[in-house]
């Protein structure tokens, strides 16, 4: 409900908020050029005594005004004739042109009213309105997307034009929110819908009818400092009735030219002050360093807004067109998905289409919308969950746990859970377990127990199908057949090749970058973006799943990079070990951002075996400003597959590489990674101490063996992997 609150208003009022933003904010320069440009005023300056300076100039004076920023401007007549300027209050003499500016004015009338009058008032109003509701359902997205309020300024991950439009809104959105509260105010005053301000004292019924006191010498004038001055208006040449009119910051009243007394006086209220600090707030009229810095998040719009519309086009794209998708309050039965790359999204549609031939409505949404109060119909709940990294959400659904702890069941709802992942992993389908306990913790009824998907099987997805129709009471055939990822085709270029000593045939695969088109460039997806640890996947013909490897190279290194190792009877692998230079192979890529060393000094401590070395020396191939970095690298031979090893010197050479620490499995004396790590405990354990970031990468043995190894390490420090990992300092790419 909230992100549709927040996509549509920005849509359809995109031009409009970005003209009132733009023209906002190049108004908000010119208080702080005014303010650049306005003579200072002494210290302990009196209006009597600017007054004395200016007369002493123009005699003909009638009306002294000082703007917010400062600025001094006198209005005379002479010889019949009107004159205005600007004042240098020092000497009391013209400095600069009264003039409007007709930049200023013509950027103005276009932020007030698009030179429509009234009506255009109506419609910047109008765009306001949808910036404060844009601003009020972004800041509660990007509440949702970090895990709570708490967590505002949490990292970040996901595409490109994602995360540019969650790091501009966090920082923007205050600005955004005081700007257009109170362009709406001001709205309001304009088409006198708020109540009327003070009126001011009354022209007093009684004056002396004498003239001729000169303003130096009036009390109050010489008691006033011209700080507090806004305006001080003269009496009418030969009218003995009229006075002078005094407007400070405390308060407004009359003065009597000939004795100088004051005539009557009225205290500025409340109301009034309330209203003049409104328009300081949102024209930066007497605080320049506000406005600009107002200005600056206003022209963080028209980033937002095409972000935004670059954020939902991808999602319009990815997300599979599910026809016959019935209203939340109308369906039996809720499909919710939460997915990071948008596979899953396509076995809720298979499953749609089915339960609505077999008679069920059926409402299909992203599980961050998950409303049980909106379900007025429904009798069940099926979530179909994928799993993201190391166990975490995927984007579209952090914070999804959360909500789901402190909703109470619905009565007559159940609830199941389906998870889909890759069992080759450590975290199989961690998220859609945590799920499915935190539902029946709260107590939610039991549809069918918690059950998986391994690699996106479609014969686990049939079996799993056939529990649901036969608790359901119908047959449910589910035939699911994926859509394959789009790809490109890459061309292998060059290739290194090892292992045949020791009958384990591997290569190092460099294939030719490339070119991403346009829509690519912009949203950062395909291969316009990557770095190294990010995957490739492979689409060997005859399977319909893809094969992923992770990438030894970045995009500025102008190539992709794998390393590959034959496994007997592997599809992908085998196809890849045999391909020569020439040869094509169609791929895609997918990120891996929790797989990152990361920003800042701290040491790097990269520990991998095998192929597990690729994306490893993809990280010290990037280490361009030298931070130190000890690699643990672990192999069967080193005549026969030390990948990388012709390399190593000239890393170590430059400084990208620190320490090189190996471990030969076969020969005489085997030793393996972690015992390389029990070798050199103390300083693995001193390195850890001062802040290194643990990167692992190669297959689960090997990592369950590298754990064990630093739990006992790091016990006499208090520290273990699994407290690292929760400081973000232990990241693992496991097959």
């Amino acid at each position: 409900m909230i992100r549709a609150f927040h996509r549509w208003p920005g849509l359809l009022a995109l031009a409009l908020v970005t003209v009132l933003t733009l023209s906002g904010g190049a108004l908000s320069l010119f208080p702080a050029a005014e303010r650049l440009s306005t003579p200072q005023v002494e210290a302990g300056l009196t209006v009597a005594t600017l007054a004395g300076r200016i007369r002493a100039v123009y005699p003909g004076v009638e009306q002294i005004r000082r703007a917010p920023s400062g600025r001094i401007t006198a209005y005379w007549f002479e010889g019949g004739t009107p004159g205005a300027a600007v004042i240098d209050p020092e000497t009391g003499a013209g400095v600069a042109s009264a003039d409007p500016n007709q930049t200023l004015r013509w950027l103005t009338n276009l932020h007030r009213s698009l030179f429509l009058g009234d009506g255009g008032r109506l419609t910047m109003a109008a765009g306001a309105a949808a910036m404060l509701v844009l601003s009020i359902s972004g800041a509660a997205l990007v509440a949702r997307r970090t895990g709570g309020w708490r967590h505002w300024f949490a990292p970040l991950r996901g595409p490109r034009a994602g995360r540019l439009h969650v790091e501009i809104a966090r920082i923007s959105v205050v600005g955004l929110v005081l700007s257009s509260v109170t362009a709406l105010w001001m709205s309001a005053a304009t088409f006198e819908l708020l109540p009327p301000g003070d009126a001011g004292p009354a022209f007093p019924a009684n004056v002396s009818g004498e003239t001729g006191m000169p303003p130096e010498r009036i009390a109050t004038l010489r008691q006033t400092l011209v700080t507090e001055l806004r305006s001080l208006s003269f009496p009418y040449p030969g009218d003995a009735s009229d006075a002078f009119a005094l407007t400070t910051s405390r308060g407004s009243g009359y003065l009597d030219q000939g004795t100088g007394d004051l005539l009557s006086w009225e205290d500025l209220g409340g109301w009034a002050r309330v209203n003049e600090t409104i328009f300081m707030l949102h024209t930066g009229q007497g605080a320049a360093g506000l406005g600009l810095l107002l200005g600056l998040m206003a022209l963080a719009v028209p980033v937002l807004g095409l972000t935004g519309a670059l954020v939902w086009l991808a999602g319009w794209r990815a997300r599979p067109r599910i026809r016959g998708n019935r209203p939340a309050a109308q369906a039996d039965t809720i499909l919710l998905v939460a997915s990071e790359g948008g596979s899953t999204w396509g076995f809720a549609a298979t499953l749609q289409v089915a339960l609505t031939a077999a008679g069920q409505s059926v409402h299909v949404a992203p599980l961050s919308s998950l409303a049980p109060e909106r379900y007025q119909k429904a009798e069940r709940i099926i979530v179909l969950a994928a799993t993201y990294g190391d166990g975490a959400a995927p984007t579209p659904a952090k914070g999804a746990l959360e909500r789901l702890r402190k909703l109470a069941p619905v009565p007559g709802v159940e609830l199941a859970v389906l998870g889909f992942g890759d069992r080759s992993f450590p975290a199989y389908c961690a998220f859609a377990r945590a799920l499915e306990d935190t539902a029946r913790q709260a107590g939610w009824p039991e549809l069918l127990p918690y059950d998986t998907i391994d690699r996106q099987s479609p014969q686990d997805f049939a079996r799993w199908g056939r529990a649901l129709g036969a608790r359901l009471g119908c047959a449910l055939d589910l035939v699911h057949r994926p859509d394959r990822p789009a790809s490109v085709p890459l061309t292998l270029v060059s290739r290194r090749n090892y292992g045949a000593e020791v009958q384990a045939p591997a290569a190092i695969l460099r294939f030719a970058l490339p070119r991403p088109t346009i829509w690519q460039r912009l949203t950062g997806t395909g291969f316009a973006r990557f770095e190294a640890g990010d995957l490739l996947g492979i689409l060997p013909e005859g399977s319909p799943v893809p094969r992923f490897y992770s990438l030894a190279s970045a995009r500025r290194d102008g190539m992709i990079e794998i390393v590959v190792r034959k496994h007997p009877g592997g599809l992908c692998s085998g196809l890849l070990t045999a391909l020569e230079p020439g040869g094509t192979v169609r791929a895609f890529l997918r990120r891996n951002p929790g797989f990152r060393p990361g920003r800042g000094k701290a040491p790097l401590i990269l520990i991998g075996a095998g192929t597990g070395i690729g994306p490893l020396a993809g990280i010290l191939r990037a280490n361009r400003h030298r931070r130190p970095a000890h690699l643990f690298f672990g192999m069967r031979h080193p005549g026969s597959d030390f990948f990388y090893g012709e390399d190593m010197p000239a890393w170590q050479a430059d400084g990208r590489l620190t320490r090189l620490v190996t471990a030969t499995s076969r020969g005489g004396r085997p030793c393996y990674v972690q015992d390389a790590l029990q070798a050199e405990a103390a300083e693995v354990a001193r390195l850890i101490r001062d802040g290194a970031r643990v990167m692992v990468c190669g297959g689960r043995g090997m990592a369950a063996g590298v754990a064990e190894a630093l739990t006992a390490i790091l016990a006499p420090s208090g520290l273990s992997p699994a407290r690292l990992k929760a400081e973000g300092r232990y990241v693992e790419d496991v097959y």
